[in-house]
This record gives C-alpha cells, structure tokens and sequence, in this order.
C-alpha cells in the first residue's frame, strides 16, 4: 500500500531531505562491508577511502583485487577488445539495435542545439572574448548491478562525443553470472563507436576501484580529466573524495520522480509512472503531489493493482513503502511550492495545462510536460540527458549536457590605447589590496609608454 500525507506530514517524511552522511546503510550491505574490510562496522565512507588508497598505490593490481572481492569476477584484463563490441552487436536483436540508433540520433541533435559557441569582442579595446575547448578525456560511469542500462551510456557518453572529448571511457562492473558487462550495454558502446570521430574504450570495473582508477590511472586505465555518470553509494561517495583531483559532473544519490497532477489526470498513468520510477531500487523515491483527494485514492489503489503484475514488485513495493508516497496539498498553489522546495530530478506534470506551469516550477532536473510525454520517454530516447541533479542538487545544478564537457579559456588581447586607460586603474585596486608587486607590474605597462 503507498501511503497518503498531509503536506505537514510530507515535509517531516519524504519530503525531508537528509544528508547523504545519515543515509542508513542496508543491512546485507554492511555485512558485505564486514566481510569484505575484515572489519566489524566499517563504514561506507572509511571503505571507499581503503579502496581509492590502494588504486592509487598499487593500480591494476588493487583493480583486479576489488573486482575479485566485490564482484566476484577473475578477468584476465580488465579493457576489453574493441572487436567484442561489434560481435557483441551483431548478435542483438535487430529492433533493439534500431531503437538504440535512433535513441542515439535524437540525443545527438537535442545536444547539438545547445550554444556553446567561442567568441571574440572589440568593443572593450584590443580583442577580448572565450575560447570554448572540449575536455579531453572522460569517462563515463555505467552501473550495472540489479538490471542492464545501455541508455545510460548514450545519455552520458553522446553529450561528450557533440562536445568534441577526444576519447570516452566507458567504466562498468562485471557481471557475477557472466564474468563480463551485459551484451545490451556493450551493445550501446558499439552504437555510439559507430559516429565518426569517436575513440570509445570499455574498461571492465566498477564501484569505488573504477572510480579511483579513472581519478589516479593505473597501468591499464588512463587518467581522466573528468568522470561523469551515476552509480551507487559506494561510486558516489568516491567521486566526491577524487574531486579535485579529477573533475565531476555531479553528486548522485538514488533516483526520484515527482508527479505533480489535477483532478484531471488519469490514475492509471500516474500509478505506471510511479512504479516505473519504483522498480529502480530499493532506493527510488517515488511521490505524487496533488491537491485532489479523489486523485489520490484513485492512484492508491491502481498502484496496488499494477503492482501485482510487475516482476520487479518486492523491489517497487519497498521503494514506495519507504521513500514514496502521495502528498495532499491544500490547493494548487500550495503543491508548486511543495515540488519545488523537494527540487526532484524528474517532475511529470500530469495537469489540465502543462505549459501554464513552466516557469512556475523552478527546481527540476527535467518537466514533462502532459500525461503522454511521460518521464520514461525522456530515460531512453526523448533527447534531453537522463541524468539529472538528485537530492535537491535541482536547485543549483542541471542535467547532463554538452557544457559538462567544455572548459572555457579567457582570452585578453588588449590594444595599447585601452592599456593606458585602464592600467593606472588596475594599479590603484592593486595598492588597496596591498600587493605592490601587482600594482608594479601594472604601471610598468603604462610608465615606460609614457616616458618615450
């Protein structure tokens, strides 16, 4: 049964945002942790940091350690062939591979139209403006643990290949079963290799040891300049320990959909779009915000019904028992606030007129706009990346795009009129702040002009 909350009953439960230091670890998976660490209550955070150590020290050796450990998989090499990716795609299912090509095309035009342009100006004296230069070399985190997700690697890797990145990494766990990443996922890395100009390399690791294998580099694995991608706890408390080190398109936690809905909203696709977020994890946050009563026990008891038919239901069922729910609010109003205080990575507004709400709802990873252009849509083929800004980061952060994957350099040409107007100003700034040598060098370029 999904519960129904007052909004003051929300704001005090699911939608209360907690620290990722106070999420409560699983219990299986701190007994993996004891196991593992040799160390009764280790926690997660004190695990990833032994695991970026010994990357960092012993390379490909503490990969193939970790991978043993944690995955429970011996792999002779931990990059695979590149020929594999064409076996493995002529082995697919044709509709599969068709959907995945066009999922990659529409991604690819979506990002091409963002502008990220260079540009120079005249109209500050001299020649002034940005230089914008793809990143280098990325590499993209793909989980793999409870079920295949080839549309991530389309969602993070195809924004970098519009960005121009040089080279993409595609880090994966291996899976227990069969001892390599799932033949759907190689199957994506095939379809995004297939664009000219792309030097796409699939690396066979996964959890913190991928990620402080792309932070440090080992004797296989190349430094990266910056890993993109969302992954467990374990992948995301390691990106954020390597940051800085390395750069990082974000902090990750579990996945989340917000439907946002009126009286006018068909329960049956409220409750699907709530399972389909519920079936990610054990983790998903599933919500609706509603101010109809009659909405919110018609979508109640859908949910049960849709539940039962679902293979993934215990999974779905925990993620709505524990972290989902369907909040009353007492007017539309009040429901607006309420979405955009939670600032959820997915907000489907299943409303009588969608687009009245644009610009109303601020914080949002993504708006989908009407019951038919449904979040599921937007996962695998819509345009727009999946992966967007979690944990209320929708407040200050966006989803993945082709500006993750640029650096700007500044470029300052100024002409020797402007540098005798402004240069004296540079100088007196440079004095109030105490730094003579600035304020030096500053009034050289002024004074020796002046005294010919």
């Amino acid at each position: 049964m999904v519960d129904v909350y007052s909004a003051e009953e929300a704001r005090g439960g699911i939608l209360r945002r907690l620290p990722m230091e106070d999420a409560k670890v699983p219990p299986h998976v701190q007994a993996g942790l004891n196991e593992f660490f040799q160390c009764e209550g280790i926690t997660p955070h004190e695990a990833v940091r032994r695991i970026l150590k010994d990357v960092s020290e012993r390379g490909d050796a503490a990969v193939q350690h970790w991978n043993e450990t944690i995955d429970k998989v011996k792999l002779p090499q931990v990059e695979l062939p590149s020929e594999r990716l064409v076996q493995v795609l002529s082995n697919q299912d044709p509709q599969f591979v068709d959907a995945l090509r066009v999922a990659r095309d529409r991604i690819v035009e979506f990002h091409r139209q963002q502008p990220i342009t260079s540009w120079i100006t005249t109209s500050l004296g001299g020649q002034l403006g940005q230089l914008v230069t793809p990143i280098e070399r990325i590499a993209v985190y793909v989980p793999g643990g409870t079920a295949p997700l080839p549309s991530t690697v389309l969602m993070s890797a195809l924004p970098a290949v519009v960005a121009g990145s040089r080279e993409i990494m595609i880090l994966s766990p291996p899976g227990k079963a069969t001892g390599s990443i799932s033949d759907a996922t190689l199957a994506a890395c095939a379809v995004v290799s297939e664009l000219p100009q792309v030097n796409l390399r699939v690396f066979q690791v996964g959890g913190a040891q991928a990620i402080a294998a792309a932070a440090f580099g080992t004797e296989s694995i190349p430094r990266a300049d910056k890993i993109v991608g969302p992954g467990n706890l374990f992948v995301t408390l390691a990106k954020r320990e390597v940051f800085g080190r390395v750069g990082i398109d974000g902090i990750y936690g579990p996945t989340e959909a917000l439907v946002l809905a009126d009286g006018t909203a068909d329960p049956r696709l409220v409750a699907a779009d709530l399972l389909a977020q519920a079936e990610h994890d054990f983790l998903a946050i599933p919500i609706l915000i509603t101010p109809d009563r009659s909405l919110a026990l018609a979508v109640q008891s859908e949910v049960e019904r849709q539940l039962e038919t679902l293979p993934r239901k215990e999974v779905a069922a925990h993620s709505l028992k524990s972290q989902g729910g369907i909040v009353l609010g007492q007017d539309m109003e009040e429901c607006i606030q309420l979405t955009n205080d939670f600032a959820a990575e997915h907000v489907s507004l299943a409303v009588s007129s969608p687009w009245d709400l644009v610009g109303k709802v601020r914080n949002a990873g993504g708006l989908f706009l009407g019951e038919k252009s449904c979040e599921v849509l937007g996962d695998y083929i819509a345009g727009p990346s999946h992966v967007m800004p979690t944990g209320g980061s929708a407040r200050f952060s966006g989803p993945l795009s082709v500006i993750d994957f640029v650096k700007i350099i500044s470029l300052v040409g100024l002409d020797q009129t402007s540098i005798l107007k402004i240069a004296p100003l540079a100088e007196r700034i440079a004095r109030e702040e105490g730094l003579d040598a600035h304020a030096n060098a500053a009034r050289m370029r002024y004074a020796d002009d002046t005294q010919r």
